[in-house]
């Protein structure tokens, strides 16, 4: 199936480039080790929601603070968040296919976008990627305060493409209720499901909409 498109707005992690579980954990462990606390101790505060939207629409060093003002211990702050630039700039490779599809996209004439979830890191080390110049627009939440599946993080990334919402594939993995976001602002969703066809997350079984495998598919998409 076809979509006429004029645009693809792409998710980052586990859709561009591959979330770095194992150099997540290993950071995590060493920072618990550093406060003197359980890493389940600490995972617990982290991964509250509020700390959450904290960390993803504003600097890491201020949910850093937070998190240790919880927690009632000190550390350095600035250890921790050069730690962390150190595995985002590894881990921002570009998945099998997506500098290719990105590069005959443009060829096409279709613009295209990212619009992610993340923390500040991801911004503070953009520049020094493999996907930097390589899509039209880059939307990331730590950097604009806010985030999906929110109606205005697509929105400001349609108006930066200059873009209808009705022109706009999204293409995601679907994490952070990401695809009814996208569809909610007028975008087409499709569910990048890479492992046999299955979604990553359990909410997303029997998915009816539109679907790739692998981000080169995504070329099938569109004209």
């Amino acid at each position: 199936m076809r979509a006429v498109a004029r645009c693809v707005v792409f998710d980052l992690w586990q859709t561009l480039a591959a979330w770095p579980d194992e150099r997540s954990s290993e950071l995590r462990r060493a920072w618990s080790e550093r406060l003197g606390v359980t890493v389940g101790a600490l995972e617990e505060v982290w991964l509250e929601p509020g700390v959450y939207r904290l960390r993803e629409t504003g600097p890491i060093a201020r949910a850093i603070a937070a998190v240790h003002e919880r927690l009632g211990v000190e550390a350095d702050v600035e250890r921790l968040v050069a730690d962390r630039l150190e595995v985002t700039r590894a881990a921002l490779a570009p998945v099998d296919g997506a500098l290719e599809t990105l590069g005959e996209l443009r060829r096409r004439g279709i613009a295209t976008a990212i619009v992610s979830n993340c923390t500040e890191e991801v911004a503070l080390v953009w520049e020094e990627t493999p996907l930097a110049g390589c899509v039209d627009v880059v939307v990331l939440s730590a950097a604009v305060g806010c985030m999906k599946p929110d109606r205005e993080i697509y929105e400001l990334a349609l108006a930066r493409l200059g873009r209808d919402a009705s022109e706009c594939l999204f293409v995601g993995d679907g994490a952070n209720d990401e695809l009814r976001g996208a569809e909610a602002a007028g975008m087409t969703p499709v569910l990048l499901a890479p492992n046999g066809g299955e979604p990553l997350w359990d909410v997303l079984r029997g998915w009816r909409g539109l679907r790739v495998t692998s981000i080169p598919q995504v070329l099938d998409l569109v004209a």
